[in-house]
C-alpha cells in the first residue's frame, strides 16, 4: 500500500464538488488517511508548482491556487497514485476520459478541478510538504 496527494483546487472547492469528489475517491475503494482545508501562500504555492515557474502561466497559475481554499486529501491504496490519476482524467478537460473528475468538473486547462501526484515518488514528496507524518492515519 502506498500514498499519494489528492489536491482539490480553489474552482472545485468555490462550486461545492468537494464531497463528489471525495465520494469518488472512496468509491474506487481508496482510503483517505489525512485530510485538511488551507488557504495556500503565495510561496507555498511557489515552491510547491516549482518545475512550472519558467513557464508563461505560472504567474496565473500561482494567482489562481492562492485564489480561495484548497482541499488536501492523502488517500492509501494499491497504484494509489496511478488510479487517483485515471480517476482525475488528463489535465486538460476536453482530453479527458468522460467520467473522470476533470471531464466533468474542469473548465480550462488550470481549472481543473484537481491535482493528483504524477508518480510515487513525486507522492512522497507533495504529501510530506503539506502534511506533518503524525497528520497521515496508518
Amino acid at each position: 500500500m502506498s500514498i499519494t496527494l489528492a489536491l482539490i483546487k480553489p474552482d472545485a472547492v468555490r462550486a461545492g464538488l468537494v464531497g463528489e469528489i471525495i465520494r469518488r475517491y472512496e468509491a474506487s475503494k481508496l482510503k483517505i488517511v489525512g485530510m485538511k482545508q488551507i488557504l495556500l501562500k503565495k510561496e507555498e504555492a511557489e515552491i510547491f508548482y516549482l518545475e512550472h515557474s519558467d513557464k508563461e502561466f505560472f504567474p496565473e497559475l500561482i494567482e489562481f491556487m492562492t485564489s480561495g481554499p484548497v482541499v488536501l486529501v492523502v488517500l492509501e491504496g494499491k497504484n494509489v497514485h496511478h488510479l487517483v490519476r485515471e480517476i482525475n482524467g488528463t489535465t486538460d478537460p476536453e482530453a479527458a476520459k468522460a467520467g473522470t473528475l476533470r471531464w466533468d468538473f474542469g473548465t480550462s486547462l488550470m481549472k481543473n478541478a484537481v491535482h493528483g501526484s504524477d508518480s510515487f515518488n513525486r507522492a512522497e514528496t507533495e504529501v510530506y510538504f503539506f502534511f506533518k507524518e503524525e497528520e497521515i492515519l496508518k
